[in-house]
């Protein structure tokens, strides 16, 4: 799933794009997006500073009231937000400054869909290609990007599953521990333990038949039967890494 931000200061500007965007899925039925619309630059960056929102794909006018569609640009870089940016715009005056932004194309208005579906194309696959290092998590109502290797392990917590971070921060989640660890299983550095918990290999300091101690000062106890599979898991992810 993408999360597509588009920024316009014109309605009418914004629905062309939506469709184009439905187009688009339409034709590639196997690629989900959400699609969110701002109508002001200050909109847009007061969800990214308040709310965390942060868009895999943003298609950014340039000519808006408040600020150019690149200065918006800059300020998002500035807060670290590393979001691919398409600008759509009715002039070429600031293509130079789209490409210091580190913008992936400068379209010019009227976009046609010839132009812009190669460019999705391209842009959606290196998304996925670097998607395989989050999880893209539903927190306290917004939707996060969870970097795999700062999960230091999930526990089970009643109705809720609750993430713990290398950082010393973590987050409940309503989802039971089978959808979990299907968003996890993919990845050779995520195990189950018991009923319980799913670990990450990477943050193991040790383990033994009583327990694994994990690098952020946790002790977890190894269920009967666990540690004999565990280990062999262990040394076989270390194995194949080398």
């Amino acid at each position: 799933m993408y999360l597509i931000a588009l920024c316009d200061d014109e309605t009418d500007e914004l629905d062309k794009a939506e469709e184009m965007l439905n187009a688009y899925r339409n034709r590639n039925p196997v690629c989900g997006f959400e699609i969110e619309r701002f109508e002001s630059a200050d909109g847009l960056l007061r969800a990214v500073k308040e709310k965390n929102y942060w868009p895999d794909l943003l298609l950014l006018d340039v000519y808006m009231p408040e600020k150019l569609g690149t200065e918006v640009a800059r300020e998002l870089r500035t807060l670290g937000n590393n979001s691919r940016i398409i600008f759509l715009t009715s002039s070429k005056d600031h293509a130079l400054d789209a490409y210091r932004v580190d913008a992936v194309q400068y379209l010019v208005k009227p976009v046609l869909e010839e132009e812009l579906f190669p460019i999705l194309d391209r842009v959606l696959r290196h998304i996925s290609e670097a998607q395989k290092k989050y999880l893209l998590l539903r927190i306290d109502g917004k939707i996060c990007r969870v970097p795999l290797g700062s999960i230091v392990y999930c526990e089970a917590q009643g109705k809720y599953q609750c993430l713990y971070m290398a950082d010393g921060s973590h987050a409940v989640l309503r989802m039971t521990m089978t959808e979990i660890y299907g968003m996890l299983m993919n990845h050779l550095e995520f195990v189950k333990v018991g009923v319980s918990y799913i670990v990450n290999l990477e943050h193991i300091d040790s383990l033994n038949a009583q327990g694994i101690s994990l690098d952020n000062g946790k002790h977890i106890h190894m269920p009967r039967g666990a540690y004999q599979p565990l280990r062999e898991l262990y040394f076989k992810y270390y194995c194949e890494e080398m």
